[in-house]
């Protein structure tokens, strides 16, 4: 089932040019016609400033990416030790007797707790939020928040990969303008 499912993934994202709406960056083949457009007017340091902007918002975008895939790939070994606590929980809750563990109080400092047998857990699930689930419900709910988070961390790689190529695509853009202005004043000086 899970491979189906990397699949049909797999499918969506060569399909998908970009999950988070990135813009694509248009190769300039022809450096002539594309300098002869109205919009460019032949004037090569507007056309390099606008590429310029173009590939620092590619680069801002790919550090917002990053930022967003450091994130989710802490948060699903996150949520994986919950759903594991809460298994355990299902397997002590029939028993008569407590449950001794330890638990991650801040970094690096666990404390002891005494947990005894319980049909009911709360979740932590940020902004000050904490709720209180049933064992099954607590297990649902993680079981999706990892399936959600894992399938966004595979558009986030998607996309990083697709803005990666569109900053090289502009660099090689900028390069081509800028050399065949150098070509151009060169053949200007000669003549």
């Amino acid at each position: 089932m899970e491979t189906a499912n990397n699949k049909a993934d797999a499918q969506l994202n060569a399909e998908k040019k970009s999950y988070a709406g990135i813009p694509e960056a248009d190769f300039v083949d022809d450096v002539d016609a594309f300098m002869a457009t109205p919009e460019n007017e032949g004037s090569v340091d507007k056309v390099l400033k606008k590429l310029d902007e173009n590939h620092s918002k590619y680069k801002f975008m790919e550090y917002n990416l990053v930022n967003k895939r450091r994130r989710l790939k802490a948060q699903i070994p996150d949520l994986e030790r919950s759903l594991e606590m809460i298994e355990k929980l299902q397997t002590e809750k029939n028993n008569s007797h407590d449950l001794e563990t330890q638990f991650l109080l801040s970094e690096q400092v666990f404390a002891k707790a005494i947990v005894p047998p319980t049909d009911k857990v709360c979740l932590w699930l940020g902004a000050n939020v904490m709720l209180e689930y049933t064992l099954d419900d607590a297990q649902e709910l993680l079981v999706k928040n990892i399936e959600a988070a894992k399938r966004n961390l595979g558009y986030v790689e998607h996309d990083l990969d697709f803005v990666r190529d569109q900053f090289t695509t502009t660099e090689v853009n900028m390069a081509r303008v800028y050399n065949w202005d150098v070509k151009r004043r060169q053949a200007a000086k000669s003549s």
